[in-house]
């Protein structure tokens, strides 16, 4: 498996956290979990190879063109065939910017992006599809994103305080750091609330906890600190705070994961 991570362009910084080739030239069948990062992500789907999802006790083949929303559960995958991705990888609060629609509707699902978009985003798997060049596959996705980016000044100065709230929360998130970002940003902690979901369909509780398990999942992959140091240094109040959390975005313990490491979550980890 091979994966690649390229920075966006100047104007599209503040929505997109970064682009991502992924590759597998394996024709073996796996099965792999994947985990809540706190991101959502567009993926072309541009190789011969087959990804389905887990819903309920089945699985279901995913469209060539996806959307993931959040994820806040851990989520069952099958891959069958050589893998070639291209994805776009949104800032928590940026991608509801793009499509126009409330971002909580797509959590915990992988939708059809051209279902939501239409057949623009078709055209543009297309184009995708006949060009072997990563530098002009990625020119044009930039292009197409760059065209629905809103001269609306309001909704941009929104966004990038929202940017701000969220980075505040993630630096440090207690009931009462909430009040004190609510009034330095000259709103009610409710309304906080109600923004932050909105844009993100998550709670600011739900953000900071993925946040720091994120934080917790990178470095049992470093393999370089005892898992109860990593509990108090990601800010757990004890280690069965930290087990608890864990096992409930992965569905194993901390331990449990160390000596069974998630393929497609450590390539992404890189």
């Amino acid at each position: 498996m091979n994966y690649r991570e390229i920075t966006p362009e100047d104007k599209l910084k503040p929505f997109i956290k970064c682009f991502y080739l992924f590759q597998s030239d394996s024709d073996a069948e796996f099965e792999d979990v994947v985990f809540p990062s706190g991101f959502t992500e567009m993926i072309f789907n541009l190789g011969q190879g087959a990804w389905a999802t887990s819903v309920g006790d089945k699985y279901k083949k995913t469209p060539k063109i996806e959307f993931w929303g959040q994820v806040t559960n851990p989520m069952q995958i099958k891959s069958k065939g050589k893998q070639l991705m291209l994805g776009v990888r949104f800032f928590p609060h940026s991608a509801g910017y793009f499509l126009r629609e409330k971002p909580g509707q797509f959590n915990n699902t992988v939708s059809d992006l051209s279902d939501i978009l239409g057949p623009s985003v078709k055209n543009l798997h297309s184009q995708l599809l006949e060009s072997a060049d990563l530098i002009r596959r990625i020119e044009l996705v930039e292009t197409y994103l760059l065209q629905k980016l809103s001269k609306d000044m309001k909704l941009n100065l929104r966004i990038e305080e929202i940017g701000h709230i969220l980075y505040n929360i993630n630096k440090n998130y207690s009931e009462n750091s909430i009040g004190i970002i609510a009034s330095q940003h000259g709103i009610t902690t409710r309304y906080l609330h109600k923004l932050v979901y909105e844009h993100t369909g998550l709670s600011p509780k739900s953000l900071n906890k993925i946040s720091r398990f994120q934080l917790s999942l990178r470095l049992i992959s470093k393999n370089e600190m005892s898992l109860t140091s990593i509990a108090y240094d990601c800010g757990y109040f004890d280690q069965s705070h930290f087990i608890r959390d864990f096992r409930s975005f992965t569905g194993v313990t901390p331990s449990k994961y160390l000596d069974n490491q998630f393929p497609v979550n450590q390539v992404f980890l890189q």
